[in-house]
């Protein structure tokens, strides 16, 4: 990769200064410095440490770590190894807060695993491939491939600020030769097993990008998911993944997924509602014809709720139907309203009654159908009726159909519904008022001897029996999901590696040929082109055949990007493996990844292609690995494999900016618009009227946007870490308020000074490494405390205070790291033992320097050249705080038992409003001060008291609330309740 170095000038630092500067930092442990002046820099700190990272072993260790071709080495994944990879970012060349962040997370947890003695795999690269780099090629006149280098080379400047432990050793580029010659081999070993065709296919055509979409990436107003432009229907031949193939297994893996909130329900959701698994029936209507001679057909209808067919009080036909076109030409007023109809909405409920057809319900050949009404039913057109959707009919059930009911409501006002399915068990109806009740349920009376059975039983049972009986019923399974179509015909993508014979037909270029790179079209791109210029590179084009050797043509097609991000992660662990996409030694050293981060503006299709993928080449590359994966199971096939390749899923929430609108006009400001000379009270500099503050989604037309590596110039990347952890949860949107830093930074100098204090004390740091006990020290019977004089009782009380603090903070520091999503609550639980540390200064020098060596060993995974500083500090010859290998993460040394158990005042609030005071026990040390864990436990204790009970009942009942916010570990605890209605 080329490198490009930045200087960021004119930026202004902040007030805290860390302004002092040391010798080098030696390869061995020993450290020389000297102390001359106790002003800190914050950005000085960044650069030293970063400095001396890359000088030192640590960077070499971590390139090292996990190298999978290690002679006689276990074949099993390892306990302590473990795979973090955050989504690897496109290179659009700068860096947003959402980079920020989503790589924020994963390093916090890999230096915090690390210091549990683990061997962390960390990995980054990039998604070149793709439209931005070819449009930008277009306006630019230049080759999407410098354009994308030049990209990777400005971000990984930018990444390199953040003070993260990325592996760089295996650092790669999805536009790299080295990378999509194992793209196209992986095109190749599906296409060999059968999981690749080429057809013609009608196809979403995006007119500005001038390629095709699979549906996936067509909104639900049918445009681009990129351009944005009104997608168009073309024919063309395409080439199709078939990942429906795997959709059996697709969708049962979710289960496993699903345990121990290894993945977010939302995201199972959404990706089994892509699946779209529907369990629905064909029914067999009889419909007659009156006239001079009655004439009947079968009218063939699918159904998604064949229990409803007790409900049906219409049949609807679509206009472009093969019925309704043939009775068009014998009814001219049919035939008008097929013509009227034909540009009007899907929505309308406009309709066409065919007065002489009635339809006959397949329930009738039911024999003994108890309680059962039935009467032939009325036939429309309906213009929401498709005419390419199963058989272009519908049979209409108002009483459970929102389009059916709308329908009927306008044709048939005044008409009862006819409900089949309840919500109550026993069947009953008189609480469904006359509207459609579209959910699950219990069968009514109208279904006769069905009635009060559970509606998805008694769907299989009323289709079993009518299919039985008369055979006009039939059990069918759908699916939403489509084969994946990733044809796409742009230049700057992975070539496919298909050569086009007329004699042979399409042959796959030959191995030892791959990569089938790209040619050089600099022409193209200077005359501002569009289309695919791979169609006239006829010097590239024109090739021969792999097989009869005659002339032959290469495929002008380049792959969806997605193929590229579908097993990227498999080749971290095997960077420069030229014979494979991944070896087997690193597949089962490695795979699958244990902790994936990134948006969930990918839960779809980003998640479902690689979990296709990495089922596919992994169980035919490594039959065994697949085998394995199956025991237990009755089915041995490549279907049959239940690997995935991400165990954890975390997905972070989005940034907001702040923004500000003119409250008038309602319109974005610009920065210069906005006088924040009393930044509580931002007002129009133009109308001096108060601005309108909300936080929204950063935007260009917002005025909204952050620059991080602005904000780490004036700020300094720990600083930076720890503000954007602390702002919120992980899970939740994270409204981004510059303001709020001095917090954090405020905090650090605190720490910071302590430190120098202990310092400067002459406390021995050799005390440390002769294994402080603190169930030794604290093992003095209620006796000897009692004897204490004043001084020494005042000092215990305090050591008991500190210790006490200490090892509350390492239980619940440790429980929000590991849980991932409460990551926030570790800065607030270590500013709150830094509090404590300070507020104790009758504590003996050794409890301090015991706690606060504990506070900086967790402060590292998220204020890295912060912590090495301190801990350089209090351990001048230690080396680094990030040991190859060694745990040095502080563990409950078992005294908590010896300090008692302490009880706090809580001070309960409703919507911010105090409502009482209540005392309860401090709170368990396994237990996050945020999330539903701790809520149900805080409000359990409120609710033990008597005034509690009394005074949070009715509008105040904190049972009901929606959040809850809590404060030094429920110190101040505030329940947000819904409002009630005036």
């Amino acid at each position: 990769m080329p490198s490009v170095k930045r200087v960021i000038t004119s930026q202004a630092r902040p007030l805290l200064k860390f302004a002092y500067l040391r010798s080098s930092y030696f390869r061995n442990p020993s450290i020389s410095r000297s102390y001359a002046t106790a002003r800190l820099d914050l950005l000085a700190l960044d650069k030293k440490w970063r400095h001396i990272w890359k000088q030192s072993e640590e960077p070499a260790r971590i390139r090292q770590t996990s190298n999978d071709v290690v002679p006689n080495h276990d074949d099993s994944k390892s306990d302590d190894r473990l795979y973090i990879l955050s989504m690897f970012p496109y290179p659009s060349g700068n860096l947003h807060l959402g980079h920020l962040r989503v790589y924020t997370i994963p390093d916090v947890i890999a230096r915090f695993r690390r210091l549990q003695g683990r061997d962390v795999l960390l990995p980054m690269g990039w998604d070149a491939f793709g439209l931005p780099a070819e449009n930008a090629a277009i306006e630019r006149g230049i080759d999407p491939a410098v354009w994308t280098r030049n990209n990777i080379a400005r971000m990984k400047e930018q990444l390199e600020l953040l003070n993260a432990s990325f592996d760089w050793s295996r650092e790669f580029a999805t536009c790299d030769p080295e990378f999509f010659k194992h793209t196209q081999k992986i095109f190749l070993l599906l296409r060999e097993h059968g999981f690749v065709s080429r057809r013609k296919a009608m196809v979403n055509w995006d007119p500005i990008d001038n390629t095709v979409l699979a549906n996936e990436q067509v909104d639900s107003e049918g445009r681009s998911w990129r351009s944005g432009g009104k997608v168009e229907q073309r024919e063309l031949e395409q080439w199709f993944f078939h990942i429906t193939k795997f959709k059996e297994s697709l969708l049962r893996d979710l289960e496993k997924l699903g345990k121990d909130d290894a993945w977010p329900e939302r995201v199972l959701t959404m990706q089994k509602n892509w699946l779209g698994r529907i369990e629905g029936a064909y029914y067999e209507f009889l419909t007659c014809t009156e006239g001079t001679s009655t004439k009947s057909h079968k009218l063939r209808i699918y159904t998604t709720r064949p229990e409803t067919i007790f409900a049906a009080q219409f049949i609807a036909l679509s206009p472009q139907s093969p019925i309704v076109q043939q009775m068009a030409q014998q009814d001219p007023e049919l035939r008008d309203f097929v013509e009227r109809v034909r540009d009007l909405s899907p929505g309308t409920t406009e309709g066409y009654r065919i007065s002489n057809l009635r339809a006959t319900s397949p329930l009738s050949t039911l024999q003994g159908a108890k309680g059962v009404q039935l009467e032939t039913l009325p036939v429309y057109v309906a213009s929401y009726v498709r005419g390419d959707y199963e058989t272009g009919a519908v049979m209409g059930v108002p009483a459970h159909d929102a389009r059916d009911f709308a329908f009927w409501k306008r044709h048939c006002p005044t008409e009862a519904l006819k409900y089949a399915v309840s919500p109550h068990v026993d069947g009953s109806t008189s609480s469904l008022k006359n509207g459609p009740y579209l959910e699950a349920g219990y069968l009514t009376p109208v279904t006769g001897s069905y009635c009060t059975i559970p509606s998805d039983v008694a769907a299989k049972k009323i289709v079993s029996q009518i299919k039985a009986t008369s055979g006009h019923a039939e059990n069918s399974t759908k699916w939403r999901i489509r084969d994946w179509l990733i044809s796409r015909q742009r230049y700057w993508g992975t070539p496919i590696p298909i050569i086009h014979c007329d004699t042979c037909g399409p042959q796959p270029v030959l191995d030892d040929e791959l990569p089938v790179t790209l040619p050089k079209v600099d022409a193209h791109w200077a005359n501002g082109r569009a289309g695919n210029p791979l169609e006239s590179a006829t010097d590239w084009v024109n090739t021969t055949c792999p097989k009869c050797h005659g002339p032959a043509k290469r495929d002008t097609d380049t792959m969806d990007t997605f193929v590229d991000s579908s097993w990227y992660y498999m080749r971290f662990p095997d960077p420069n493996n030229s014979a494979a996409p991944i070896s087997e030694s690193a597949a089962r050293n490695h795979l699958p990844v244990d902790l994936y981060v990134g948006g969930v503006e990918h839960a779809i299709l980003h998640l479902l292609y690689s979990r296709f993928v990495y089922k596919a080449i992994i169980g035919i590359l490594y039959p065994e690995i697949a085998a394995e994966a199956q025991e237990g199971t009755s089915s041995k096939s490549l279907f049959g494999f239940s690997g995935e390749p991400f165990k954890r899923l975390i997905t972070q929430g989005m940034v907001h900016g702040k923004t500000y609108t003119d409250p008038d006009s309602g319109r974005f400001l610009k920065p210069d618009e906005v006088d924040l000379s009393n930044p509580s009270q931002p007002k129009v500099v133009a109308s001096g009227k108060d601005a309108t503050v909300t936080f929204e989604k950063m935007s260009k037309s917002k005025h909204n946007g952050v620059d991080p590596t602005t904000f780490i110039a004036k700020y300094g990347s720990d600083a930076t870490r720890a503000h954007i952890l602390f702002q919120a949860p992980v899970g939740d949107v994270l409204n981004w308020d510059e303001d709020k830093i001095s917090g954090v930074t405020r905090w650090l100098r605190r720490v910071y000074d302590y430190v120098l204090g202990i310092q400067k004390s002459g406390e021995s740091s050799s005390s440390s490494s002769t294994g402080f006990s603190g169930e030794v020290y604290f093992g003095n019977t209620a006796d000897e405390v009692q004897k204490m004089n004043t001084e020494k009782a005042a000092r215990w009380a305090a050591d008991v205070d500190v210790w006490r603090t200490t090892q509350n903070t390492i239980i619940s520091v440790t429980n929000a790291i590991e849980k991932v999503y409460p990551l926030n609550t570790t800065v607030s639980s270590l500013m709150g033992l830094t509090n404590v540390l300070i507020e104790n200064s009758a504590a003996s020098d050794l409890i301090k320097r015991q706690a606060t060596v504990q506070l900086i060993k967790m402060m590292a995974p998220i204020t890295p050249a912060f912590a090495e500083e301190c801990w350089s500090l209090l351990n001048p010859t230690s080396g680094s705080i990030f040991v190859d290998g060694k745990h040095t993460w502080p563990v409950p040394d078992g005294s908590l038992r010896l300090l008692g158990h302490s009880r706090i005042n809580c001070a309960v609030q409703v919507n911010g409003k105090l409502r009482c005071v209540v005392e309860i026990p401090t709170k368990p040390a396994g237990i996050a001060d945020a999330g539903a864990e701790f809520q149900e436990w805080v409000t359990e204790e409120i609710l033990k008291s008597d005034e509690a009970r009394a005074k949070l009942v009715d509008d105040n009942d904190i049972r009901k609330a929606k959040k809850v916010f809590p404060v030094k570990g429920g110190a101040v605890v505030n329940y947000v309740l819904p409002k009630k209605k005036v």
